[in-house]
């Protein structure tokens, strides 16, 4: 064999995974046909975080008065959107080049092109065959287009856009209309929303975010709508046309004048290449256990490919989890455990179960809220809308969701996950001592807030 594990793909599963198993020994190669990094460094995490923090800073400024700064005439304030997107390449450029990096430094060896899989443990790309005893398929995920009337010719003609081109455009839209209301349709409408364009969100259902807790979404469409979002329900597009969509609400249709249509309804997984290997699939994928293996022995499937959870860090996860299987250790996932996060102003972050499901799964449940605006921290910064909440079963205290919605919330989310890979209680969490002030102490104060509630029942 020429190797002992071949990666088929080059982004935050596969390069992670492709790193990780050079450096328990394993002879690696990796395989991708474009940059490494994936969507998430390309078109994805990265670049978009980059054009957020951009306006972000734009939206401070406009609102500076609020912070004791006059600037005497706003109307000279204006966005440089090449200047704001050439920092958004750098950005990505440097991440690119460092993965690159990184598997070389590790003598992972690489092969550049598309990767045909002949069988379990032979691959061809571009005329080479290479030979393994493992495979790990990471091949990523592409955008769901519906089948509409006129949408082969707007995206023909620039006028329907995904996620990707939504990254390039060449010039801010002055209205835009986006189809699907989950992460990333939340996310963009953010962004272009901060950047001065009418958004306008249109979700075919009676709430954005669908399974999220019921308090994020609540709170979450009045940030939206706060940004001038318009928010359409149990809505769904009948048509595409030149300059407009034909929309339907209930029996009612009307026209929607727009300059771009995104079209944000989620990904099916990428698998071109792999049809030899009659893989086992369900609707979001191929299908996997906990080890990530897949019905064929020796093959392993990762990332948005198994469509677990369309994550990069999970992704990251289950490369490393797989790697560590095929060395001859015993690794699982806890899906339970992994955090989604979604960067808007502010952040929200969740792990865990929902208030709903929490309910339902177990006999008795801690629930405690604590509000943002009680947080000194958030009102010295003057951004003190949102609020944390945590579950936790009753007979324990251990933790079993959290829900967080402030300007710091992807990283505060990450001492809970901890907390509850360790099996840790509200009674730990209380216990820990918070830095004063910053807004992770509002952690601290929700786990008081549910030992007390504990107690007094």
């Amino acid at each position: 064999m020429d190797y002992d594990i071949v990666v088929l793909g080059g982004g935050p599963g596969g390069y992670v995974a492709a790193i990780k198993a050079a450096q328990m020994g394993a002879k690696t190669a990796i395989i991708e046909m474009g940059s490494f990094g994936g969507v998430c460094l390309n078109w994805g995490c990265i670049p978009t975080k980059t054009l957020l923090k951009s306006a972000k800073i734009y939206q401070y400024v406009l609102h500076s008065s609020k912070y004791g700064v006059d600037i005497a005439d706003l109307s000279t304030i204006s966005i440089n959107w090449e200047n704001m997107l050439q920092r958004k390449r750098e950005v990505v450029k440097k991440l690119t080049s460092g993965v690159e990096f990184l598997l070389k430094n590790n003598k992972v060896e690489i092969y550049r092109g598309f990767g045909n899989v002949i069988d379990k443990n032979s691959i061809e790309v571009n005329g080479k065959k290479l030979t393994c005893k493992n495979l790990i398929l990471s091949t990523g995920s592409s955008p769901n287009i519906p089948d509409l009337p006129g949408i082969k010719e707007g995206i023909e003609n620039g006028f329907v856009i995904t996620s990707k081109e939504a990254l390039e455009l060449p010039e801010i839209p002055e209205k835009m209309v986006i189809l699907g209301g989950g992460v990333i349709g939340v996310e963009f409408a953010t962004l272009y929303s901060s950047l001065g364009t009418k958004v306008t969100i249109i979700q075919n259902i009676d709430r954005i975010l669908e399974f999220m807790d019921h308090d994020v979404i609540n709170e979450m469409e009045e940030i939206l709508l706060g940004l001038g979002v318009e928010i359409l329900y149990s809505t769904s597009i009948v048509k595409v046309n030149e300059t407009n969509i034909t929309i339907k609400n209930k029996n009612e249709e009307q026209n929607i004048n727009t300059d771009k249509l995104l079209i944000s309804i989620g990904r099916y997984a990428n698998m071109k290449g792999l049809e030899n290997l009659n893989l086992e699939t369900y609707r979001r994928g191929v299908k996997t256990n906990e080890k990530q293996e897949t019905n064929i022995p020796g093959v392993y499937a990762i990332g948005d490919l198994n469509g677990v959870f369309n994550l990069a860090h999970v992704a990251s996860a289950e490369g490393i989890i797989a790697v560590e299987n095929i060395m001859g250790e015993d690794k699982r996932i806890d899906y339970r455990k992994a955090p989604n996060c979604i960067y808007s102003f502010p952040e929200m972050a969740a792990v865990g179960y929902n208030e709903v499901d929490a309910r339902n799964k177990f006999k008795d449940i801690i629930v405690s809220k604590l509000p943002l605006s009680a947080n000194g921290k958030a009102l010295a910064e003057g951004e003190s809308t949102g609020f944390i909440k945590i579950i936790a079963e009753k007979e324990y205290g251990e933790i079993i969701g959290v829900h967080i919605i402030a300007p710091t919330a992807t990283d505060m989310v990450s001492e809970i996950v901890t907390t509850m890979e360790l099996e840790g209680t509200i009674y730990d969490i209380a216990r820990v001592i918070h830095p004063h002030p910053t807004i992770s102490e509002i952690v601290m104060e929700a786990a008081h807030g549910a030992v007390y509630k504990n107690k007094k029942s």
